[in-house]
């Protein structure tokens, strides 16, 4: 294709050929790049450490408590003598695999490995509860690797436009897309809004424990040092899913299951896959802008991945229940995330999410500069990580599908050794996130909380979400209002802003709006002609 273009140059007038110089030479050296980045991957020893990357890739984004941020930190010493390029290539590998990973125990025993994946619990676990986990496991495992491969392919030929876009969000901006975050709460899960509106702003409430990084104020801290820092995502996650699905189940200890182990073991259909290609599509342009936003993250994109395939699903009674959409939406979108996240990491030395910061920082160590310096001057170190994710990808998607009919099989697991065993794992994940017994006992108590308060219709996704955005919007609020002079009508000088308050707007207005719809539609279909 290079030589193509240069001989097109060539047999043209020396005018319109210097016009079209630049152009033909960026043509020649991005073919050049991807083949010389393509080239230093592709030999047995690189293919075979990104294979070690992603099943230890996934095998840490399966246990609770256990992050891909900390396998990457963990690898950097052992990638200290390996070439510098196939050293940051293993560690998106792990990355990508382990954002994975964590939906194989959210849908098996409603334990997330990842934050990303609280979302998937909300109807992988039902549909295993139903002797359907290897359809779930494969919905998953189609899911995130489409999802990966389709925004790598965007990164690949948008980076540069993207990080620009990237670059132009300041704190109103990040306050405005979080605000819009926060208005899906009232339809992320369950019947009943009001719960989910009130369960979302109790996780908000919790997310405002410990001091203030603006004003140094402490809040509900009661003289205690542990919460000066407050109440940490990671314990409460496990403590909400994990432990609370072990009281509930512990309730019906003489409850029959009945398991069909021909059913448990089977993959997604053709029916299933022509269901859910829409959703996949959506969810990794949200996972794709998401994860190119600094700080935003794919557990963020993950739940507004979920929301907007239940907005547009044509089965939204189904949400909740063991929907494919269901897993497919969060699945692809939080995947789609860990590729995005790369853009401002690789494109302006800015970290997409923690897990990119490691990698930034073991960049840095490896000799190398990001920023537009590493795209301008050496891109084909971008073009290697790139095939290193695919490749990633690619392996997982084996991963899963092989393997889906193994992992379902600990649903066959009588619950007097399975729950016992997800307790101890449990328990595990919480000390091991930072080594203190605080996260234990905030694991535990997050649990009991979540049993009571599903046993009185209140869904553990909305506390979680307003967990996980309450920080992030007090936040942006605090630096824009000190970047405005406390003056709030300058949040809407922006038109990304002004774009989600009134995407917020629509949101909260959405059940109203479809109720008025839907009775014109009945009188209009039931007036006479």
């Amino acid at each position: 294709m290079a030589t193509r273009s240069v001989s097109r140059c060539s047999g043209s007038t020396a005018a319109s050929c210097a016009g079209k110089a630049t152009a033909c030479l960026g043509v020649h050296l991005n073919i050049e790049a991807i083949l010389s980045g393509t080239e230093i991957i592709l030999t047995p020893t690189s293919i075979m450490l990104i294979l070690v990357s992603v099943l230890l890739g996934v095998l840490v984004g399966a246990l609770p408590g256990l992050s891909s941020t900390m396998a990457v930190a963990l690898l950097i010493p052992f990638t200290l003598e390996l070439e510098p390029v196939v050293a940051i290539a293993m560690m998106a590998a792990l990355y990508c695999a382990g954002t994975f990973g964590g939906s194989i125990t959210a849908i098996l025993i409603n334990a997330p490995g990842a934050p990303p994946a609280v979302a998937t619990a909300l109807d992988g676990y039902p549909l295993a509860q139903r002797g359907e986990a290897g359809r779930a496991l494969g919905i998953a495992a189609i899911s995130s690797v489409t999802g990966g491969i389709l925004s790598l392919l965007i990164f690949i030929f948008a980076a540069p436009l993207l990080a620009r876009i990237a670059l132009s969000f300041r704190p109103q901006e990040y306050f405005a897309l979080t605000l819009f975050g926060l208005s899906m709460l009232a339809a992320i899960s369950g019947k009943s809004s009001l719960r989910n509106l009130i369960a979302g702003l109790f996780g908000v409430l919790v997310s405002t424990i410990g001091i203030h990084l603006v004003t140094g104020i402490e809040r509900f801290t009661f003289g205690t040092a542990v919460l000066y820092e407050g109440i940490d995502f990671i314990p409460v996650l496990i403590g909400i899913f994990a432990i609370s699905e072990m009281l509930k189940q512990a309730q019906a200890d003489e409850a029959v299951m009945e398991r069909i182990r021909s059913v448990a073991l089977r993959l997604p259909s053709r029916d299933d896959l022509r269901r859910v290609w829409a959703t996949i599509l959506r969810s990794t342009g949200i996972g794709t802008i998401i994860g190119i936003l600094p700080a935003e993250g794919t557990t963020v994109a993950a739940i507004m991945g979920y929301n907007e395939a239940k907005r547009w699903s044509k089965h939204r009674e189904e949400f909740g229940k063991g929907s494919v959409e269901g897993i497919a939406g969060p699945e692809a979108a939080n995947n789609a995330g860990t590729s995005g996240a790369m853009v401002p990491t690789l494109a302006l030395g800015i970290p997409g999410s923690g897990t990119t910061a490691v990698i930034l920082a073991a960049l840095i160590m490896h000799g190398f500069r990001p920023g537009p310096f590493l795209m301008r001057e050496t891109p084909e170190i971008l073009y290697a990580i790139f095939v290193a994710m695919l490749i990633a990808n690619v392996t997982f998607l084996f991963i899963g599908l092989m393997g889906a009919k193994v992992f379902s099989m600990i649903t066959l697991l009588p619950r007097t050794f399975l729950w016992p065993s997800v307790f101890c794992f449990a328990v595990v994940g919480a000390y091991a996130y930072q080594q203190q017994m605080f996260d234990v006992w905030v694991m535990l108590i997050a649990g009991l909380v979540g049993f009571y308060a599903l046993r009185h219709g209140f869904g553990p996704a909305p506390f979680v979400m307003g967990l996980v955005l309450g920080d992030l919007i007090e936040k942006n609020w605090s630096q824009s209002m000190i970047i405005f002079n406390s003056d709030w009508t300058r949040f809407f000088d922006s038109p990304i802003s002004n774009l989600f308050f009134i995407l917020t707007a629509l949101s909260l207005a959405s059940p109203i709006i479809r109720l008025v719809f839907s009775r014109f539609m009945r009188k209009r279909a039931s007036s006479p002609s």
